[in-house]
């Protein structure tokens, strides 16, 4: 048994990997309705008016802003672990504004995938960017 853990073990060289790609899919799930809310902004402010979301307008600016700035930085590696709590935030609300309703299934616009996005988020904060990102490059430093 001890030998299946020493080449388990070696397998710790690729920790990293997963930690990075984590983030791409992340970055790229966050940038694309970030500039759909940036593009079709006053759309966006009327919708969150619509759903009951308190001042639409600030709501909307904030939900933006976050998932763009979000995206760019979590896909750097930069300042992973804070700017994961913002985006949790925003999946918090889109799934007790906008998917609740419609159950777990993505297929039905459920809460599946903002919930599999907080889940991936959380594995951001509790482990960082990893080695492959500006946050461990800084901290080197």
């Amino acid at each position: 048994m001890k030998k299946i853990y020493e080449y388990l073990e070696k397998l710790d060289v690729i920790q990293d990997v997963p930690l990075l790609l984590i983030r791409f899919v992340l970055a790229y799930g966050f940038w694309g309705p970030g500039m759909k809310k940036y593009e079709n902004f006053e759309s966006i402010v009327g919708w969150f008016g619509s759903l009951g979301i308190p001042f639409p307008t600030l709501a909307a600016y904030m939900a933006t802003a976050t998932e763009l700035i979000g995206a760019v930085l979590i896909f750097l590696g930069l300042l992973t672990r804070i700017i994961s709590f913002p985006l949790i935030i925003v999946m918090l609300v889109a799934i007790f504004t906008v998917h609740i309703g419609h159950g777990f299934e993505a297929s039905n616009n459920g809460y599946e995938i903002p919930l599999y996005y907080i889940l991936l988020l959380l594995t951001l904060v509790a482990f960082g960017g990893g080695k492959l990102s500006l946050d461990h490059l800084f901290a080197k430093k």
